[in-house]
């Protein structure tokens, strides 16, 4: 049986190499099984909520959707497409939204996570700075996920609440209307792979610690001599176990080259050496890559032209699927 599969990409800026191993890798692996219809889109419109600038919000679509690209989707054997081309979503939107209870919206991570916030700050309104974009964010990616009845929709550990509220409208919209339009998903946990960034925490662009993909050599390489190690000299065995540069170069090397350098490690290896392995193993895993990547930024109406066409692809199905919601809530007019 043919499985639907569903997944979101916002795009943020620069993507990193924990993005590639924690999200973009297993996403593309997914794609390529013959029992796998997969469903891959830009979340634009979900970037609004923290009002980009227009340039900005542009680019980081063209990043997203050129890294995406580069490191192996094919539009071809995928629907690969841009949120915000696909008006059925926001219809969709507001008819869940009116079947949606304001508590199950209090209880939303991003939402309580912003007050908790104004509540550290001392503020007295603890809904300063929250606009109906960040509040309503779970019923938006409800419609994203039910408008093309997925079977399963990939998430990391601390996305699951996101795919419950969907199960949750989805449930409270079929028991209203008495019918079973919509599939309730279920969430397909990814492992999670967590790489470290250059100060040990985990990778991320709120720490300002991520080595960004398809950076030029120079600046990789300046990057790489950043992350932290510890004083113990050249010729002093090491720990691979809680060593950064190891646990990074692991997830791009061969098992024989990780156990190569393991055994390295065992003997004695100087932090500058070890930089400049990690260094010369992502610029070749990378380079092909960072080609493709190059390219399409450098022709964003090729680029453009993809989306549109990736939009084109499912605009059907969701005008099909839309009319069908439409009949059962009472708007569809007959002609």
């Amino acid at each position: 049986m043919l499985q639907k599969i569903l997944t979101g990409i916002k795009p943020t800026g620069q993507i990193h190499i924990g993005n590639y191993v924690g999200a973009i890798k297993p996403s593309l692996d997914l794609a390529q099984k013959d029992n796998i219809s997969s469903y891959l889109f830009i979340a634009d419109s979900h970037s609004l909520t923290i009002q980009p600038p227009t340039a900005e919000l542009k680019h980081s679509i063209h990043q997203a959707a050129s890294a995406w690209l580069a490191c192996g989707l094919d539009p071809n054997k995928v629907f690969f497409y841009c949120q915000s081309d696909i008006p059925e979503l926001f219809e969709l939107n507001w008819i869940l939204s009116c079947c949606t209870p304001k508590g199950l919206m209090n209880r939303a991570h991003s939402y309580k996570a912003k007050r908790d916030q104004n509540l550290k700050l001392g503020k007295k309104d603890l809904d300063d700075k929250v606009n109906m974009g960040l509040y309503n964010y779970p019923i938006l990616m409800s419609a994203d996920i039910l408008l093309f009845s997925p079977h399963q929709v990939p998430v990391g550990g601390d996305q699951v609440q996101h795919l419950e509220m969907a199960r949750d409208i989805a449930q409270k919209f079929n028991h209203i209307y008495k019918s079973n339009l919509f599939t309730i998903p279920k969430a397909l946990v990814r492992e999670q792979k967590i790489l470290p960034g250059l100060d040990g925490r985990k990778m991320s662009k709120s720490y300002n610690n991520e080595i960004p993909l398809f950076l030029e050599s120079k600046k990789l390489q300046k990057l790489i001599r950043k992350i932290k190690t510890d004083s113990l000299p050249a010729e002093t065995p090491k720990d691979t176990k809680n060593c950064l540069i190891f646990q990074i170069y692991k997830h791009f090397a061969s098992a024989k080259e990780t156990q190569n350098l393991k055994e390295h490690y065992a003997k004695g290896i100087g932090w500058g050496e070890a930089k400049d392995i990690l260094f010369y193993k992502l610029e070749d895993y990378f380079k092909k890559k960072k080609e493709t990547y190059d390219h399409y930024m450098s022709q964003p109406l090729e680029l453009e032209k993809i989306l549109k066409t990736g939009s084109e692809k499912v605009k059907e199905e969701a005008q099909a699927f839309l009319k069908q919601v439409k009949k059962t809530v009472g708007l569809f007019k007959e002609l």
